[in-house]
């Protein structure tokens, strides 16, 4: 009775729902990753993160070997291609059940039905588990049995369904339940075929691949940082946040092990004294809280604001402005840092991912979805659910949207949180030799551009936009 797991987002051993159902089945397990390369360009997939999930496959196949679980490893043109790819594995080990972690945007959610169905026509069980959270899809509801739409009531009865569930991870399966077909594992050789043609972005230096890295950063960051999160996750030039975005978009970690860890921190307690500890909670909360909307409002998946209202705002599509946001030469020094770091490292610090995405939206009135699709094509962490929740939010079209009124300045964001510019300074050198008081709002500085719009003018030209737009208060 062998089983098939069907690894995509879910790249580990430990704490893998999927992989640990099918080896409670004690006969053998094979294992299989599809790369899709119709789906890379669909999702704007970047190029680090691409990489990062090579590096991650081999890596994993190391580990499965360990367990006698061969992997193998598909490419396909179109998605419609992944069903009876599949299947033809299945078929060739005599699969007789088939698991796999669920996700949740519209295109996953169609491709795993195209699957379960190909299985099933053929007699092979279909397990879908949840991995990517801890509370699945549709289980908090309010009062009349419909989905949040405001953060803060869904984090509340969050924290009273998953306080009552086991926070204790899945391990690992052991090695004498596996199959061992040793004479069709796939080598790394093979694994680099799946990405030719693909451009792939080497950070390796900056972001090891491997479910070790993960849980070494974790438990760093828990014993350095943990503490004092609350007071520190906002300053960029402070090494104060975990930087495991990127291991929990491909599934190097599952939430339940941060939160797991965390727990086992504070001794159980989800709300107590560790002020650092709650907030960082809530931060993965928030990260479940993307995910069930994608479930809830498939909207979400195409391309649509949240609040329909807001589809009338008329947008800029200025190339120009655009371009230079993209570059980091807007000449406003918190935008263009941020930007630089982006495009350097693959990452953005939290606080700075909010300033910029307003600074596009509200500031140059340019469309929320071409700094999405331009954050999806630079992100090593990038997931779609969270992108396009922060996007959303931060241009006011989304779910628990932050009010249309509330724009961030970008120089009081700089003043406040790189108060002296050592963030400032380390990405744009052509400013280091101004004051900490010029520096976030510089004179003209020969090799930096000028401000390229007025924020105050422009601010009030947003507000006045969007206050046009507002539903009627009984809609």
């Amino acid at each position: 009775m062998t089983a098939l797991v069907w690894f995509r987002h879910d790249l580990r051993l430990y704490d893998n729902p999927a992989l640990c159902k099918a080896a409670e089945l004690q006969e053998g397990v094979v294992a299989v990753y599809v790369h899709c390369a119709a789906l890379v360009k669909a999702h704007n997939t970047a190029p680090a993160q691409l990489d990062f999930i090579r590096r991650h496959l081999i890596v994993l196949q190391r580990d499965l070997l360990k367990l006698n679980i061969p992997l193998i490893v598909i490419k396909v043109a179109e998605p419609e291609n992944i069903a009876p790819a599949l299947l033809n594995v299945a078929q060739s080990y005599e699969v007789s059940y088939c698991f796999f972690n669920a996700e949740y945007p519209l295109d996953e959610l169609r491709r795993d039905q195209q699957v379960n169905q190909t299985l099933k026509d053929v007699g092979i069980v279909v397990k879908r588990c949840h991995d990517r959270v801890i509370v699945p899809p549709g289980i908090i509801r309010n009062g009349q049995g419909e989905p949040y739409r405001v953060f803060t009531a869904y984090k509340k009865k969050w924290l009273q369904t998953a306080s009552s569930m086991s926070m204790r991870p899945h391990g690992v399966p052991d090695k004498q339940v596996a199959l061992s077909v040793v004479d069709t594992v796939v080598f790394p050789e093979r694994i680099e075929t799946l990405f030719m043609g693909e451009k792939l972005r080497d950070l390796s230096q900056l972001w090891p691949a491997g479910e070790d890295e993960a849980q070494t950063r974790l438990q760093y960051f828990i014993e350095h940082s943990l503490r004092h999160y609350k007071e520190q996750r906002d300053i960029p030039s402070v090494a104060g946040t975990s930087t495991l975005s990127p291991y929990l978009a491909v599934g190097a970690i599952s939430p339940r092990q941060c939160v797991s860890e965390v727990l086992n921190f504070t001794h159980g307690e989800w709300a107590g004294q560790n002020e650092g500890a709650s907030c960082w909670i809530s931060e993965i909360i928030w990260r479940e809280f993307y995910q069930h909307l994608m479930v809830d409002f498939p909207r979400l998946s195409m391309s649509r604001a949240m609040q329909a209202h807001t589809e009338l705002f008329p947008w800029r599509k200025d190339t120009n402005d655009f371009n230079a946001w993209c570059e980091g030469r807007t000449g406003i020094p918190i935008v263009d840092a941020a930007m630089r770091q982006l495009n350097a490292t693959g990452w953005m610090h939290n606080r700075l991912r909010m300033v910029v995405a307003m600074f596009l939206t509200k500031n140059l009135q340019i469309d929320w979805r071409w700094g999405e699709a331009y954050f999806m094509s630079q992100l090593i962490d990038g997931d779609f659910a969270a992108n396009n929740g922060g996007w959303q939010w931060s241009a006011s079209t989304g779910t628990d949207a932050a009010p249309y009124f509330r724009i961030f300045n970008p120089i009081s964001q700089s003043e406040r949180f790189d108060p002296e510019g050592i963030f400032l300074r380390k990405w744009i050198p052509e400013l280091s030799n101004l004051s900490n008081k010029q520096i976030h709002n510089p004179p003209l500085v020969e090799g930096y551009p000028s401000a390229i719009v007025d924020l105050s003018k422009s601010r009030k030209d947003t507000i006045a936009l969007f206050k046009g737009l507002q539903p009627a208060k009984n809609n």
